[in-house]
């Protein structure tokens, strides 16, 4: 028993630890660790629930910490207030670490993998730790998940950010809860979202929302597990609606995004890529032919550069043989209506369509 005790000290400790600076030397060993405690504790709430003597030692030594500690009001919300709160020492760690920004990316990435484990049942029990973060995250944690500045994000592949795609699937099951309220109520969720958090994180997780919603999970019988995060389903329809339709957010979306994500985008929403494209032309439209530099050139100093606009149009028509023809149908009525010229410096559609054909021949494409 004194054992059991000591175990029930020193996890306070850590839970404490947790949401303090110091977790900046915790690796993911340390995480695991600390997890592992944690499952322990609830093993012993789940045996011995019904053990009344035991359950009364355990109650008195927690509270006889908070009296060692001075604090005569109520537990923290981290703390362990009584017995019962013991069944619910992963979810307190999980939600300490993960709100606690000194730690370190390994550790971070390590724990999110352990919350959100890829393809496969999210939660298999109704007591495992993913499924309580699952429902929790989507009543609560969304928002501030997505209040995170994105300093996490250094990966060019920004949908394989495992905490990019954590904030996506958060704020599909946000998406999901308002919409079940009310019609609007997604609408209105994005509308808050973008005016109140970090735009250019919010962006990335639009992408990365929307990279899933082409790649579902596979159709499941219907069940509480279809609910979670990990299944976006119908619910996220809202999403290219609202984008499409806010044209501040739209324009954003094309210019900071790195083309190769806007083109994996594109491949799977054709109303974004119609969109998209609209935009590429509407830039395009604003260059012109510099002769004493033998370059295409902005009219004006928001106008992008011709090399961006070209490696844009360029990884689309890389992104697979149904894109490529459509920029190359969207080029050729562009060219055709500034005269069909096929002199270069005359039309930026021409120098455009003979530089993406280029491109292809020499990636065998």
């Amino acid at each position: 028993m004194e054992s059991l005790l000591q175990h029930l000290d020193r996890f306070s400790e850590v839970l404490q630890v947790s949401r303090t600076s110091h977790v900046s030397t915790w690796d993911a060993g340390t995480v695991r660790r600390a997890l592992q405690w944690a499952r322990y504790l609830r093993q012993v709430h789940e045996r011995f629930g019904r053990h009344a003597a035991i359950r009364q030692a355990l109650e008195q030594r927690l509270q006889s910490r908070w009296k060692r500690e001075g604090d005569p009001g109520p537990a923290p919300r981290s703390g362990l207030p009584n017995f019962q709160a013991l069944g619910r020492c992963e979810l307190l760690l999980a939600l300490n670490l993960l709100e606690n920004r000194s730690l370190g990316d390994a550790a971070h990435r390590f724990l999110l993998q352990q919350l959100f484990p890829g393809p496969g049942p999210l939660a298999e029990a109704e007591d495992s730790l993913q499924g309580h973060l699952a429902l929790l995250a989507r009543r609560r944690a969304a928002v501030h998940l997505l209040l995170l500045d994105g300093s996490r994000l250094g990966s060019p592949a920004l949908p394989d950010d495992p905490l990019l795609k954590t904030q996506a699937q958060l704020l599909l099951g946000r998406l999901q809860d308002v919409g079940q309220a009310g019609p609007q109520g997604p609408r209105a969720l994005l509308c808050s979202l973008w005016e109140r958090v970090s735009r250019d994180n919010f962006l990335k997780v639009l992408a990365t929302a929307l990279l899933l919603l082409q790649h579902p999970d596979p159709p499941q019988e219907e069940s509480e597990e279809s609910d979670t995060p990990s299944c976006p389903g119908n619910w996220g329809a809202e999403l290219l609606p609202w984008l499409l339709g806010e044209s501040d957010a739209l324009t954003a979306f094309c210019r900071q995004l790195p083309a190769g994500l806007l083109a994996s985008v594109a491949g799977g929403h054709p109303a974004f890529c119609r969109a998209y494209l609209a935009l590429l032309t509407e830039w395009g439209g604003q260059l012109h032919y510099n002769l004493r530099e033998g370059a295409w050139r902005g009219a004006e100093a928001s106008a992008g550069s011709w090399g961006e606009l070209r490696g844009r149009f360029h990884s689309l028509w890389q992104e697979s043989p149904s894109l490529q023809r459509e920029v190359q149908a969207t080029l050729e009525a562009c060219k055709a209506q500034e005269g069909d010229f096929e002199v270069p410096g005359l039309s930026v559609w021409t120098d455009l369509l003979a530089a993406l054909r280029r491109g292809s021949s020499h990636t065998g494409v």
